[in-house]
């Protein structure tokens, strides 16, 4: 029942993502829209629904308790780069691709695809518990992924200078909103019913605008550059194998050791965000570097597709962590 349930939801993601790449095919948009869509939906819309969402669906109390789960997916991510870094070096994976691939297994796109796919599988409810995982995911990235891209530059000369912390990208507009809400929940600050029904509407069109920018995305890229080479396989089993189950491990090795037991959504939902596909800046941060941006490319695109097998399988296993 789970299955075929998870198989409906997907269903409805897959369909967005197929306007939006149909109508980017049809012209009805230009270069410049999936740029600013991409902006409207993370500076204006996320922001605005994690706002409403936290004072909705936490409490102080609730609060505290799920403080605690960040060292699941903290724990997760550390143990994700140990691999990833020992892969590298088994495989021999040349410069240019290093980095790429070491963020590939351990950082996933919780914006554009874990966001709504977590909503049309759990619901809103669940979004608190999808913050644990973003939050982690987003420092993960920005603090220490983007490094391992910049310092794998195959044109950098050795000794030359390192990349350093940008800070701003430490705190997207979406971890804002979230610090701005958990600030409106700790102080009990009221919010005017028309702000609140504002930032609402805004926030509802995260979902189906993330979905066609994803669509516009798998159109660019191109669906026949897809390639399964070596590196590109090994990465794909690292994302959608290797993590969920690094997650599932730590959160039975918790319960079961330690007698820290989640509530079941959150399980889920943290299991299911440690599959989602790659990010979709990889491509970007590779070119920033100039590392294989063909390859960064690929992996986007061919998780992207990928992940839709892959989320009915998981949401059966987790049926029974």
């Amino acid at each position: 029942m789970v299955f075929f349930q998870s198989i409906q939801s997907v269903i409805s993601i897959i369909l967005m993502i197929a306007l939006g790449y149909i109508l980017k095919r049809q012209g009805w948009f230009d270069e410049n829209f999936g740029k600013n869509i991409s902006g409207l939906i993370t500076k204006v819309a996320l922001p605005a629904s994690i706002f409403v969402s936290v004072l909705k669906y936490l409490t102080k109390d609730s609060l505290i308790s799920l403080s605690g789960s960040l060292l699941f997916p903290l724990l997760g991510v550390v143990i994700g780069y140990l691999i990833a870094y020992l892969l590298v070096k088994i495989m021999k994976i040349r410069p240019g691709r290093r980095g790429i691939f070491m963020n590939a297994v351990v950082n996933a796109n919780t914006i554009f695809i874990g966001l709504p796919l977590n909503i049309a599988l759990f619901g809103e409810k669940a979004l608190p518990y999808f913050l644990v995982y973003y939050v982690t995911n987003t420092v993960s990235t920005w603090a220490f992924g983007v490094f391992l891209i910049s310092n794998d530059d195959p044109t950098k000369e050795k000794g030359s200078s390192k990349a350093k912390l940008n800070w701003k990208k430490l705190l997207p507009p979406p971890l804002l909103g979230f610090i701005v809400a958990l600030i409106f929940l700790i102080f009990s600050i009221p919010v005017p019913s028309f702000i609140n029904a504002t930032l609402g509407y805004i926030g509802c069109i995260v979902t189906p605008l993330s979905l066609l920018y994803i669509g516009i995305v798998l159109y660019d890229a191109g669906l026949k550059s897809i390639r399964f080479d070596r590196d590109t396989v090994v990465a794909l089993i690292g994302r959608f194998v290797l993590s969920p189950i690094i997650l599932i491990g730590l959160i039975s090795l918790g319960s079961s050791m330690f007698g820290i037991h989640l509530v079941s959504l959150l399980k889920q939902t943290l299991v299911v965000q440690s599959a989602t596909p790659m990010l979709a800046v990889l491509p970007i941060l590779a070119a920033d570097a100039h590392g294989d941006v063909k390859y960064a490319t690929n992996l986007v695109t061919t998780s992207t597709i990928l992940f839709v097998v892959v989320v009915p399988i998981l949401m059966t296993i987790v049926q029974y962590i």
